[in-house]
C-alpha cells in the first residue's frame, strides 16, 4: 500500500453507506441480524475502500486459526487430508476449522468475512480458484495453500501435491509387467494439473513399453464413484474392450469395478484395475485395490505448516511442494487372461 493511501476504517465505511460503525462489524463478522440490501451494500463499500482488518482486530475472534476449505462434500479422499491437517494443527497449537463453500459462496466479501473472523490463513482442497478470487485474498492479506489445485491461474500460488507423473508412470508400468497391452486411462476434470500428470505418466509408460493407446482408451469426467461406472461401462463396452484400467482415483476405481461387476467380468480374472490415492476404501474393496499411494495425511499437514510460515511472514523454499507416491499391489490386479472375452 503507497505510503500516501490512509487505510480505510469502519467509520469511513459506514459513513459512506449511511449507516452505524455497530452495523459494518456485524456485517464483517457474519451476523445475520442485518438486512440483506444493508448487507450487500456494506460489502460493496467494504469492497471499493479496499478495508481490510487492523492486526489487533485479526486476533481477537479466534487467534491462531486456520481454515482448510474444501468445494465439495467431504469423501474419504478429503477425510485423509482433514486428518492430517487437524494433526498438524493440534500439534502447532492451532485451531482447524474446515469448510465447505462452493464456487459461488465465494462472494465479494468472502475473503474480508475470513480475516474478519480471525483466521491466520486459508488451506483450499482441490479447488478452482479464479484471478479475482486470488485478488480478494491478496487485498485482505491473508496467505493461501492449495492442496492438488485443479487449476493455477497464477503460478506463485503455493500448492502442494504428490508425484502425479510418478504415480501414473508407476500404476501403468505395473500393468504392462503383467502382460497387458490393451490399458485405459479413466480420470478427471481434463484440466485438473494433478490428472493431466497422471495422464501424462500414463502416455510415458505406454510409449516405453511399446504399448498402443487405442482410440477411446482415455477418457476424463470428475473424480467421482459415478464416473467411474459411467467411464468404466463406456471403456468395456468398447468394440475392442481393454484388459486392464488405470483410474485417476480410488473412487472411479471402484466404480469401474462396479461397471465390471455388472457385465458379468471378474476382477482381477478378467480385468485388472489400478486406482490413486489409497483411502481407506481402496483396502475395503472387493477386492482390496491396487492403487498409487498419495501421503494425504502428510499433505495436509504440510499445507498447514506452510500456511502458517507464510502467515508469519516467513518466505518458503519452493511455490510447489511434490511428496512422493507409492505403488500398493493388492488384489484387483492379475496378469492378463487371453481369453478373447
Amino acid at each position: 500500500m503507497p505510503p500516501s493511501r490512509r487505510r480505510a476504517t469502519l467509520a469511513t465505511v459506514a459513513a459512506s453507506a449511511g449507516v452505524s460503525v455497530a452495523t459494518v462489524s456485524k456485517v464483517l463478522n457474519g451476523r445475520s441480524d442485518v438486512a440483506p440490501e444493508t448487507r450487500s451494500l456494506v460489502l460493496s463499500l467494504l469492497e471499493q475502500h479496499d478495508y481490510v482488518a487492523p492486526p489487533q482486530r485479526r486476533g481477537e475472534a479466534a487467534p491462531d486459526t486456520i481454515e482448510v476449505e474444501f468445494d465439495a462434500d467431504l469423501n474419504a479422499y478429503s477425510t485423509e487430508i482433514v486428518q492430517g491437517a487437524v494433526q498438524a494443527g493440534a500439534d502447532l497449537d492451532v485451531a482447524v476449522v474446515v469448510s465447505i463453500r462452493r464456487d459461488a459462496d465465494r462472494t465479494a466479501g468472502w475473503a474480508r468475512e475470513l480475516v474478519a473472523a480471525g483466521r491466520r490463513a486459508l488451506v483450499a482442497v482441490t479447488g478452482e480458484l479464479t484471478s479475482g478470487q486470488l485478488t480478494a485474498l491478496a487485498r485482505a492479506r491473508l496467505p493461501l495453500v492449495v492442496i492438488d489445485p485443479l487449476n493455477l491461474p497464477r503460478a506463485r500460488v503455493t500448492s502442494v501435491g504428490s508425484t502425479n507423473f510418478a504415480g501414473g508412470m508407476a500404476a501403468t508400468q505395473h500393468l504392462l509387467a503383467l502382460g497387458h497391452r490393451r490399458v485405459a486411462y479413466l480420470g478427471g476434470p481434463a484440466t485438473a494439473a494433478c490428472n493431466q500428470a497422471r495422464l501424462h505418466g500414463y502416455r510415458a509408460a505406454m510409449e516405453t513399453g511399446e504399448a498402443p493407446v487405442l482410440p477411446g482408451y482415455v477418457r476424463t469426467g470428475h473424480f467421482h464413484y459415478h464416473d467411474g461406472v459411467a467411464g468404466g461401462a463406456a471403456l468395456l463396452d468398447l468394440p475392442e474392450a481393454p484388459t486392464a484400467i488405470f483410474a485417476g482415483c480410488d473412487d472411479i476405481a471402484l466404480g469401474v469395478l462396479e461397471a465390471a461387476r455388472a457385465r458379468g467380468l471378474r476382477v482381477p480374472e478378467d480385468l485388472s484395475v489400478v486406482g490413486f490415492d489409497d483411502t481407506q476404501v481402496a483396502r475395503m474393496a472387493s477386492p482390496p485395490l491396487t492403487t498409487v499411494r498419495q501421503p494425504l495425511r502428510e499433505m495436509g499437514a504440510v499445507a498447514v505448516r506452510t500456511a502458517l510460515r507464510l502467515a508469519a511472514g516467513e518466505r518458503v523454499e519452493s511455490h510447489h511442494v511434490e511428496l512422493a507416491t507409492e505403488l500398493v499391489v493388492r488384489g484387483s490386479t492379475a496378469p492378463v487372461a487371453h481369453t478373447g472375452w
